[in-house]
């Protein structure tokens, strides 16, 4: 299909992580929108690589690498501060969801689950409800 004005992502990144007994022994991390093309944060790689799942305090300086990484830029889409903002925010829920947190908690309606369903219905009984009623917020940005 063809895209129209407004068709685009403002930020988009993507994880993986290898964990071993509990710590990140290799992370691999890709944003969009954050530069002129996606590429890999290798700084924030480096400083994800090593943390401990049990130990959120220690995630939020790993995350403040990503300003090593990407210089994002303002334009009709988002401010460089959102994209920044966003982007901190997509890792520490990743990183969240691979300690075990649930989806649940962490997304607007949790898919991995069983019984995640659909924004649009109640948990599992069928039921349409507006999908702000089961939204839950994770990381609060100021």
């Amino acid at each position: 299909s063809k895209r129209f004005d407004q068709d685009i992502s403002a930020v988009l990144a993507a994880f993986r992580f290898r964990v071993r007994r509990g710590r990140v022994t290799e992370a691999r991390i890709a944003c969009g929108g954050m530069a002129a093309v996606p590429k890999r944060a290798r700084e924030t790689e480096r400083a994800v690589a090593g943390l401990r799942l049990r130990d959120p305090a220690s995630w939020s300086a790993a995350a403040d690498a990503l300003a090593e990484d990407f210089s994002p830029i303002d334009d009709h889409r988002a401010s460089a501060g959102y994209r920044m903002r966003v982007a901190r925010s997509l890792l520490l829920k990743a990183l969240a969801e691979v300690a075990g947190r649930p989806t649940a908690e962490t997304r607007i309606t949790g898919f991995r689950e069983p019984g995640g369903g659909s924004p649009h219905r109640s948990r599992g009984r069928g039921r349409a409800v507006p999908a702000s009623r089961e939204a839950r917020c994770v990381h609060r940005t100021p």
